[in-house]
């Protein structure tokens, strides 16, 4: 399904304003990025979420901050103004005991023609990524 309703301009904002919502803790405020039906978050582990709450489930520890407090800085963005997607990469870090650590990832967004994402597809890199071991200040 091709999607030319939304310009590259705005394709950039929603993505960059998105991945900035990562950085406070309004799950909210993240929230608002997705449609109302029909969407699914594909996580970085391979697991899926479908639909809002099982969403909003995956990412309520996050935005608990269960993890510490997580910086996620953008690198590279591209856009498909055509598909209506784009691609962010990004690093998070975050401190530990142990001193400040993280990983490179990237997320694949697809938006609908509300400017609203319906596919949230994340990939990350790291040799080991379980937020659940790690120990927070």
């Amino acid at each position: 399904m091709t999607n030319n309703s939304l310009d590259r301009e705005t394709l950039e904002r929603l993505t960059q304003s998105f991945t900035e919502t990562f950085n406070g803790t309004d799950i909210d405020a993240m929230m608002s990025y997705f449609a109302s039906d029909g969407i699914l978050y594909d996580q970085h582990d391979g697991a899926q979420a479908n639909g809002e709450a099982a969403i909003r489930a995956a990412f309520q520890p996050q935005f608990d901050g269960d993890f510490g407090a997580m910086q996620f800085t953008t690198e590279d963005l591209f856009v498909d103004t055509k598909q209506g997607k784009t691609m962010v990469s990004w690093l998070c870090s975050f401190d530990t005991k142990r001193g400040r650590t993280g990983w490179r990832g990237l997320d694949i967004l697809h938006f609908n023609e509300l400017g609203k994402i319906t596919v949230k597809r994340t990939y990350a890199k790291a040799k080991v990524l379980q937020l659940d071991l790690v120990e927070s200040k």
